[in-house]
C-alpha cells in the first residue's frame, strides 16, 4: 500500500481583505481542503473558511464539572466516611466549609483541559506541514496572509492564476516528501 503525496498551491497576500475574498471563493470552487496563515487573527477568517463552531467551551465546562464533582465528592469522603473527627459538636458535612476547595478543583479541572483539549483537538504539536517548504511562507508570521489549497483533481496553474486575479502577490506550488 503506498502513499499518494499531497500537493497545495500557496497565496500569499498583502492585505487580510484580500486574503479573505479568496479563501472564500476557493472554499466555494475547488474540492481540496484550503487553510488560512496569518501573523494575527484576522476577523472573518472563520466564515471565509466555514469552519465548525469549536467544541473546546463544552470540553472546558465539562472539566470544570468533574472538578466541582470531584473535589466535593473528595472533601465528603474524607469528612464524613474516612476520618470524621466531631470538633465541638459541629455537623460532620458542611457544606459551606466545601465550597472554597470545590470551587478550586473546578478552576484546576477546566483549566487543565482547556490547555491540554487545544492541544488534543488541534492535532499538536505538528512539527511539519508540507506547506511549510514554500519559499514565502516565512513571512506567514511577520506580514504576509497565506492559503493553501490542496490539491484533489483542481488544475494548479489554473488555481494560481486565479489567485492572482484576486490579489496574491506570489504564489507557490508545494509537495509533500515522502520518505
Amino acid at each position: 500500500m503506498s502513499e499518494v503525496a499531497r500537493q497545495f498551491v500557496m497565496a500569499g497576500f498583502k492585505e487580510p481583505e484580500l486574503m479573505l475574498v479568496a479563501a472564500k471563493r476557493m472554499r466555494e470552487t475547488v474540492k481540496g481542503e484550503v487553510e488560512a496563515y496569518t501573523p494575527y487573527p484576522v476577523h472573518g477568517v472563520d466564515e471565509a473558511l466555514a469552519l465548525p463552531k469549536s467544541i473546546i467551551p463544552k470540553m472546558v465546562g465539562t472539566g470544570a464539572l468533574f472538578g466541582v464533582c470531584g473535589g466535593y465528592t473528595l472533601l465528603y469522603w474524607c469528612s464524613v466516611i474516612a476520618y470524621p473527627i466531631n470538633v465541638g459538636g459541629r455537623p460532620l458535612h458542611s457544606a459551606p466549609a466545601f465550597i472554597p476547595i470545590t470551587f478550586e478543583c473546578g478552576i484546576l479541572l477546566s483549566a487543565l483541559t482547556a490547555f491540554f483539549g487545544v492541544l488534543a483537538w488541534m492535532g499538536y504539536p505538528r512539527l511539519y506541514h508540507p506547506v511549510f517548504e514554500s519559499p514565502g511562507f516565512r513571512r506567514a508570521s511577520i506580514d504576509r496572509f497565506w492559503i493553501s489549497i490542496e490539491l484533489a483533481g483542481d488544475d494548479p496553474n489554473k488555481l494560481q492564476a486565479e489567485l492572482k486575479e484576486l490579489g496574491a502577490e506570489e504564489t507557490d506550488f508545494v509537495t509533500e516528501q515522502l520518505q
